[in-house]
């Protein structure tokens, strides 16, 4: 599903139109970053748990010249579904 079509769906179940559809997608996707971005997990019971999740600094190899490289710790987003959205997907 792309974004338009995520959007189109919102539009249908909200009843609402699509330009208010939209906003409220940018506006949650703009509210759950700014909460990552501030080190905060962002918790939607039923469908589950957004966050950042801190990866140490490993030694990689650059596959164009076989060199061993430090790769240094940086932080990724990661989400981890929820019970009730893991039931539905596996009806």
């Amino acid at each position: 599903m792309t974004k338009t079509e995520l959007i189109n769906s919102i539009a249908d179940k909200a009843n609402c139109t699509k330009k208010d559809a939209a906003s409220a997608l940018e506006a949650t996707i703009a509210a759950i970053s700014e909460a990552l971005v501030n080190g905060e997990k962002v918790s939607i019971t039923g469908f589950g748990t957004f966050e950042v999740r801190n990866r140490n600094e490993k030694t990689c190899i650059n596959p164009r010249t076989k060199e061993k490289m430090v790769c240094p710790p940086s932080k990724a987003p990661a989400f981890k579904a929820g019970k009730t959205l893991k039931d539905s997907v596996n009806k």
